[in-house]
């Protein structure tokens, strides 16, 4: 079968003769599934460059994606042979802290497909029962490959309340417009999306956020005053991962209100403790998800409450996988969210 493996920073390499897994070889618990889409992650670009924190090298890609069940080991309950799935790619030890109180996904000995542990980048993978999300038969495969994305805004969007709040989404990427699109649904009063994108800014509009800003033409303070007036906003979620823009939430919230930080920093920023101290501010960290987001994440999408049309902007086949993150790389401004199509083997 076919692999795709980031060797070293700028180099992924296919192989064509991986020995696939086989049915018989499963244990009770595990899932034999054919890969069918791959999204790519914001994260597997800092990997590409050499600046995820978390990255070891080297390491099979993929973590976004949708496939199809071709065998079950004895004692899976959760799906069956011919299903479309997706599934969670935390590997957790079961036995810390954080995972004997359900926090699973901050476990200590936490490893992420594509990251720290191989990924799906291959035509078949084996997962574990668990981690499997069964996809409503009519949602495209595209739309399956796009729920761990989706689960990370469902999280994202509980870390604290946002009900009858204002809320500012400062990054309008793939995570940014599904937080704010997540907002929304969980009944923000009004959410401000910002970017230095006008066409991200678009797609916002396009998925049902009604207040966007490009802070390269309008600066942060008077988009503000336009959108809220003089009820200022309450909640922040910093989704662009550059110091300035946590910086320029941390100035302009209300005080005493919540900050989400949900962005990878591939350098950490410096940040104003008199901000942080004498506004009374919470900095909150998100960390990707748990099962129960990924079911809210299918369950919004499946009833057209969170949109994902706008969003999938192109696709390559396995083959061109290195040109996809050089493609992202060169039209930052200009693509979304990525797809690696393994049914064809031609760009479309």
């Amino acid at each position: 079968m076919r692999q795709a493996i980031l060797t070293e920073p700028k180099h992924i390499e296919i192989k064509t003769d991986v020995k696939a897994p086989e049915a018989r070889d499963l244990k009770p618990n595990e899932v034999l599934i054919n890969i069918k889409r791959i999204g790519i992650c914001g994260s597997e670009i800092h990997s590409y460059h050499g600046l995820h924190p978390a990255t070891k090298y080297p390491v099979v890609q993929g973590h976004e994606f949708s496939a199809v069940v071709v065998a079950t080991g004895s004692d899976v309950k959760s799906c069956k042979p011919g299903d479309k799935v997706t599934a969670s790619p935390q590997e957790v030890c079961g036995k810390c802290g954080p995972c004997r109180r359900g926090q699973y996904n901050v476990c200590e000995n936490l490893r992420v497909e594509a990251f720290q542990a191989d990924g799906v980048a291959q035509d078949y993978f084996v997962t574990t029962d668990e981690r499997i999300v069964v996809l409503p038969e009519g949602m495209s495969f595209d739309d399956g490959a796009m729920m761990e994305p989706c689960a990370v805004g469902a999280h994202a969007s509980i870390r604290t309340d946002v009900a009858g709040k204002n809320v500012v989404v400062s990054g309008a990427g793939t995570i940014g417009n599904l937080v704010a699109q997540f907002c929304k649904a969980r009944g923000a009063r009004k959410v401000l999306i910002t970017d230095i994108s006008d066409l991200r800014l678009s797609k916002a509009r396009e998925c049902g956020i009604e207040y966007t800003a490009n802070v390269a033409v309008t600066p942060l303070k008077e988009a503000l005053k336009e959108v809220f007036g003089d009820e200022g906003y309450q909640v922040g979620f910093e989704v662009a991962g550059v110091e300035s823009s946590i910086r320029s939430l941390m100035e302009t919230i209300e005080k005493g209100s919540d900050i989400v930080i949900v962005a990878v920093f591939s350098k950490d920023p410096a940040l104003s403790m008199f901000y942080l101290g004498e506004h009374e501010l919470q900095l909150i960290g998100s960390m990707m998800y748990r099962h129960e987001d990924y079911e809210t994440a299918v369950d919004f999408v499946n009833r057209g409450i969170v949109d994902l049309k706008p969003l999938v902007s192109n696709r390559f086949p396995f083959e061109r996988y290195d040109d996809a993150y050089r493609f992202i790389d060169d039209n930052r401004d200009t693509s979304m969210k990525v797809i690696i199509d393994l049914d064809n083997n031609t760009n479309c």
